[in-house]
């Protein structure tokens, strides 16, 4: 089926502002809170958000298979589940709908009071009901820097390393949507010249650049996904911010990995880009040496050029830019990681979500982490307002920002914000739930 929404020719009506992480051509879907408080499912245009429930009710859906209650649900999964034929027969409508040239909304005030909503009327939800998480650690810059730190920098990659997209399983209840504070994690640690551990808040707490994507029903137990067959199970793509407490890991994650200092919160971005929209931006990811086993091996573009900033905002609201990257860099791309996921015939259903790892590049100011960026609190990374930071401290926020440019076109994925609490107050906090 073409992808009529993709077309980069295509302009909106809706007023749009320019170099928008959201022109017509992005279309991507989330779950907000609207000013009459309802949720729905909806979509987003520039500054203007939309009500795919209202659509749906008033007709403009006609034609397409869905069910009446599709968009009027409290998150994307069943719609996800109806997979990649519906997902794009509902983008081409919306991009038909919303294009300049097509009055049949624009002209009709009354639904157009119904449908549409400024931004600042709407509250953003968790997109999906994130049944499972998975965590990879794919990035090949990342893994060598850490290995350098903490082993033998001759042989900093693992030996499974360059064979298998190495992963773990995640907490998925403490997965949250940008602007939801989290607090600072009490833990065990084991301080450097101790004899013995210490409890108490984990004092080195990291940000971790990732991208995750969103997975539909792929597959039956005991049923692996080809690698070639694998996209066309991800529905799309979010920023990801997989907090860590790098004290409380380094104590705790031998033999099993990570636990507690993983698993305290991790925050996305509320709007998932569709792969199908992404689809202009393709690229090769690394060559993969040594080739990889026949169920990973994969020819042609397999990854996306997206862009990746992350800033540092102080207490005070100063912001700093501390690291430029790119999904590119991913050595292990999503098609190998979900088919490698399900090679044992691990069942994967609507709504999963795949974290991507870290991702760095292959400079310094390109890493994914304080631990890599102030490379163990060796190389304090200086703020504009003249303060350092070797880890992030409380009442810091960090914001994560993705965006595509390519001739001329561009498309985002908006950011995700998230400040860092003091440890939970019991008589305090309770006091403000």
């Amino acid at each position: 089926m073409e992808i009529l929404a993709n077309n980069p020719d295509k302009k909106t009506w809706i007023p749009t502002p320019e170099n928008t992480d959201f022109p017509i051509q992005n279309i991507p879907f989330g779950v907000f809170l609207t000013r009459d408080d309802i949720i729905t499912i909806g979509t987003r245009i520039g500054d203007t958000a939309i009500d795919l429930g209202a659509m749906h009710q008033l007709g403009y859906f006609d034609g397409i298979p869905l069910t009446d209650d599709i968009f009027l649900q409290d998150t994307l999964n069943d719609f996800i589940s109806d997979g990649q034929k519906t997902w794009r027969l509902v983008r081409n409508r919306i991009s038909e709908v919303f294009d300049m040239g097509n009055g049949t909304l624009k002209n009709n005030e009354n639904h157009k009071n119904i449908i549409l909503f400024d931004l600042k009327e709407i509250e953003m939800q968790l997109p999906v009901q994130i049944g499972d998480y998975t965590d990879f650690y794919s990035s090949k810059e990342h893994a060598t820097n850490v290995g350098t730190m903490f082993r033998d920098p001759e042989n900093a990659l693992l030996p499974n390393w360059l064979h298998i997209p190495v992963g773990y399983h995640g907490r998925s209840s403490t997965i949250i949507p940008s602007g939801i504070p989290i607090h600072r994690p009490m833990g065990q640690t084991m301080p450097k010249g101790a004899e013995k551990p210490v409890f108490g808040p984990s004092r080195l707490i990291d940000f971790e650049l990732e991208m995750a994507f969103i997975t539909t029903d792929a597959n039956s137990l005991g049923e692996p996904i080809a690698v070639e067959d694998a996209e066309d199970h991800i529905f799309g793509m979010v920023l990801f911010n997989d907090w860590s407490a790098r004290d409380i890991q380094k104590w705790e994650y031998v033999p099993l990995g990570p636990f507690l200092a993983k698993s305290f919160a991790s925050s996305i971005s509320p709007w998932i880009v569709t792969l199908d929209a992404l689809a202009p931006f393709r690229c090769k990811g690394p060559k993969q040496e040594p080739k990889p086993f026949p169920y990973l091996a994969l020819e042609g573009e397999h990854s996306f050029d997206i862009n990746l900033e992350v800033d540092l905002i102080t207490p005070e609201g100063i912001p700093t830019t501390i690291s430029k990257s790119n999904f590119k860099y991913m050595y292990w791309s999503m098609a190998q990681q979900l088919a490698h996921h399900t090679t044992n015939g691990c069942k994967v259903n609507s709504g999963d979500m795949m974290g991507s790892g870290t991702i760095s590049g292959p400079t310094p100011d390109s890493y994914g982490s304080m631990l890599e960026l102030a490379w163990q609190g060796t190389k304090p990374i200086t703020l504009k307002d003249g303060s350092e930071r070797k880890f992030i401290q409380d009442n810091d926020t960090v914001v994560i920002k993705g965006f595509c440019e390519r001739n001329g076109h561009r498309l985002g994925f908006g950011e995700v914000s998230t400040k860092l609490l003091p440890v939970f107050n019991s008589k305090k906090d309770k006091k403000s739930i």
